[in-house]
């Protein structure tokens, strides 16, 4: 290869130098000297000019001469790959040690990837909007999805096929039963005590403090029984689902099963939303009379209304109808309190994160639809007349 060009830096021990060697068709990048830090090296885009000059085919790079480097040389290495692959111009590097070879090997191996900077720019309202409404779409989609799969295993059940362990839900019982009592006592009792302290004080303007009994109960049976109910027990079992079946997630359980041909439906969601279905009724009548309790508590002890007229009043205002209509609504937020833990759960990324983001989802998720679904059954409820 003879020599047409080159250019050299000062051969000075604390320099590096690039040599740029060109016979027409081919050039050969020679760099020599020392590569450090605070180092004396000529700008990479001279040395791009003068590529672009040669127009050549082929650059061969040369480190016979280097006597000292540090990360500098890889870098400036890896703008000169970046410009011949711009430029398709073939890169030869064979000649070089393997410790530098390996290095940028390393570096090319992982691109960094599109987007990673996009959250350093500013997005634009109607993207958020655009993705917002895409976001539930999709969920709207894996909601309907699973509630069909969830249908599908309940079938399974009914004609004897599905595939459950009965201990399981003799756990779950427990756990979203007995163990819920002890929160479901003191909420439902200091509802039921706030329910009456703000209705009393209005009532007492008229002298009308037994009509205390009537706000209490009615409030309680229809409403606030089988709303605070459902709050807790999306707070307490909800999340518990969610992280449950996010951790099987995490640790391949669920892909274990599948493997062996076992619904993941049947034999984990199954189980869980059978026990919440037979256990929220319960918990609903259980807070229904903590409630009514706290408030002939303060009916008694506030306003001199005796605890016989206090029950008198309550068994002439309720009647069966309230009942039914707090019982229905128990089981209608039980559904929907399993679905969300469930999904959520089934949903659920392979990192630690991630499971907590199921569990805080699976709560929010169950808030909207029981607030959701309880207005829309008191307005029906209203237009029937019942």
């Amino acid at each position: 290869m003879h020599s047409s060009q080159a250019t050299e830096q000062a051969s000075d021990a604390g320099q590096g130098k690039v040599r740029v060697i060109s016979n027409g068709v081919n050039v050969a990048l020679e760099f020599s000297g020392h590569w450090l830090r605070g180092a004396e090296i000529q700008s990479i885009g001279a040395v791009l000019e003068q590529l672009d000059d040669l127009a050549a085919k082929c650059v061969v790079v040369r480190d016979d001469g280097l006597t000292a480097w540090d990360s500098r040389l890889p870098s400036y290495l890896l703008k000169i790959a970046d410009y011949c692959d711009a430029k398709g111009v073939a890169l030869d590097m064979s000649t070089m040690s393997d410790g530098l070879q390996n290095l940028l090997k390393l570096a090319r191996a992982v691109p960094e990837r599109a987007g990673v900077r996009r959250s350093e720019e500013r997005i634009s309202l109607l993207i958020k909007i655009g993705n917002s409404v895409l976001d539930l779409t999709k969920d709207s989609l894996a909601l309907v999805r699973f509630v069909g799969e969830v249908m599908l295993a309940l079938r399974a059940l009914l004609i004897g096929r599905a595939r459950f362990r009965w201990i399981d839900l003799t756990i779950f019982i427990q756990d979203t039963g007995p163990n819920a009592l002890p929160i479901v006592s003191l909420i439902s009792l200091l509802v039921g005590l706030i329910l009456a302290f703000v209705g009393a004080l209005q009532l007492a303007m008229f002298g009308a403090q037994i009509y205390i009994a009537d706000l209490v109960a009615l409030g309680t049976v229809r409403e606030m029984g089988p709303l605070m109910t459902a709050v807790i027990m999306s707070g307490r079992t909800g999340a518990a689902y969610a992280a449950q079946l996010g951790t099987m997630n995490v640790n391949s359980e669920i892909d274990a099963l599948k493997t062996m041909g076992i619904s993941p439906l049947e034999f984990l969601v199954l189980p869980r939303m059978l026990a919440l279905i037979l256990m929220m009724p319960l918990l609903t009548m259980y807070a229904d009379l903590m409630g009514i309790l706290g408030g002939a508590l303060v009916s008694a002890n506030a306003f001199d209304v005796t605890m016989m007229q206090y029950y008198n009043e309550i068994a002439k205002a309720v009647v069966l109808t309230d009942f039914c209509v707090g019982f229905f609504k128990s089981l209608v937020f039980a559904v929907l309190i399993a679905v969300a833990g469930c999904m959520r759960g089934m949903q659920c990324g392979r990192s630690a994160s991630a499971v907590g983001d199921a569990a805080t989802a699976a709560v929010v998720d169950s808030i909207i639809y029981i607030v959701v679904s309880d207005s829309v059954m008191t307005l029906i409820c209203n237009q029937l007349k019942i």
